[in-house]
């Protein structure tokens, strides 16, 4: 997805405002503030709130949730606060109160913890929800004026054009842009033009899927996991009529490509550990339009630390900036991070003149300023994830008999550390 007030270029090479032809509403005169390349998590709306003016440009015909949920933790929940949606979203969802971990291995409760105590950075106490995807998405499209996402537009190249740049899209379509932030997801196309690296492959995979209760689960709001056997699992109610459910693992060689891709492959996998039958009910429960299965890739953290977050007029968010594995249930969480952050350095730059000096070096130091702000923070939640990961699956005999006895608790504390972050206010 690309967002941003943007002019189309004539067929002479000269720019012309945007009309209802184009598929773009803004005012005639206007220049364009700013791209975002969209992945999951609009980076854009946060912008609208400070005042800038933009366009989203999404790549697909309509609005799209991939994923089904996403964890959503005290960090997310302020942001969307800052947003104006928090309470929203709050509404529709159960607020989670406990985080149970199991041993595959024996099935007996490794950890419990409250997830309601206060935090130690933040003041008041946690919070979480499993927020649905696609309600996430609607509340925070209701909150932009109409006109502002240009879908079936995908960038494919991007020029440099003086102070500004030029972007062309599948469609032939050509825009000139003040701004340009890229939020396409792993595969960014702003990354690219950045210099920063492919993400790397984990060596894992997670499908996730959504299992629907038209009549209520009657699940109590407990977030549980499982871990060991080389995988690991989780259920977490969203609300009263729906579950999400995840399961991440290490695939040999033996495994079949396409069997790896649906549910009956998770029940084969946990055939062999120790899983509560409801549990198995909600992933046999869950129709094949309900379950997704992808590859889990990451930045490497020193390689963030090393990159060029922002260049000139052009930086990333989102997963185009700190593709992580799921393993701290935070990387929409950290986009919506970035969104915050993002907007309050672009809107002073922009509105408020700080600093001083031309525009463009303006927006260029607030461009900097957001980097360096966001630079450790998302290292710092990649590396972590990583390593959590690994502990939770690993089957060697070792490290399981430390996780299970010992390791369970550290662990969880981690997530509730990772989530005790204030992004600040807009």
């Amino acid at each position: 997805m690309v967002g941003g007030a943007c002019s189309p270029r004539d067929r002479d090479g000269s720019y012309r405002s945007a009309g209802h032809g184009d598929g773009i509403q803004q005012q005639a005169v206007r220049q364009p503030l700013g791209p975002h390349l969209g992945d999951q998590f609009p980076q854009w709306l946060p912008h609208r709130w400070k005042g800038v003016k933009c366009t989203v440009l999404e790549s697909s015909p309509e609005l799209r949730a991939s994923g089904f949920a996403i964890a959503t933790w005290r960090n997310a929940l302020q942001a969307l606060d800052a947003l104006g949606v928090g309470d929203k979203i709050r509404k529709c969802h159960l607020h989670l109160q406990e985080l149970h971990v199991f041993s595959s291995f024996t099935g007996e409760m490794a950890h419990a913890t409250s997830l309601n105590e206060q935090g130690k950075r933040c003041r008041g106490p946690n919070e979480m929800l499993c927020v649905r995807r696609d309600w996430l998405l609607r509340a925070l499209e209701e909150e932009l004026p109409e006109g502002t996402i240009r879908y079936s537009s995908k960038i494919v190249e991007i020029e440099e054009d003086g102070d500004a740049k030029i972007l062309h899209l599948a469609d032939g379509a050509i825009l000139r842009a003040k701004v340009v932030i890229g939020c396409d997801g792993v595969n960014s196309v702003v990354a690219k033009w950045l210099g920063l690296a492919k993400p790397s492959y984990s060596g894992r995979l997670a499908t996730r899927g959504l299992a629907c209760y038209p009549g209520g689960h009657g699940f109590d709001p407990k977030f549980k996991m499982f871990f060991g056997h080389g995988f690991r699992l989780g259920v977490i109610p969203c609300n009263d009529t729906d579950v999400y459910w995840f399961f991440t693992w290490s695939p040999s060689e033996h495994d079949d490509d396409a069997l790896a891709k649906n549910k009956k492959f998770v029940l084969t996998k946990l055939n062999s550990a120790e899983i509560p039958a409801e549990v198995l009910e909600i992933i046999e429960r869950s129709e094949a339009k309900d379950v997704l299965t992808a590859p889990l890739r990451f930045r490497p953290p020193l390689s963030l630390l090393l990159a060029s977050i922002s260049k000139g007029n052009v930086c990333v968010a989102g997963d185009a900036l700190h593709p992580m594995t799921p393993d701290l249930g935070q990387g929409g969480c950290a986009a919506l991070e970035d969104g915050v952050v993002l907007a309050r350095c672009l809107g002073d730059a922009i509105l408020g003149g700080g600093g001083g000096g031309a525009e463009s070096e303006r927006i260029e130091a607030g461009l900097r300023e957001y980097a360096r702000i966001r630079r450790w923070r998302s290292a710092e939640l990649i590396g972590t994830a990583y390593a959590v990961g690994f502990m939770q699956e690993s089957s060697n005999a070792v490290i399981s008999f430390l996780r299970d006895n010992w390791l369970a608790g550290a662990l969880v504390r981690k997530l509730l550390k990772m989530a005790d972050y204030d992004c600040g206010k807009l």
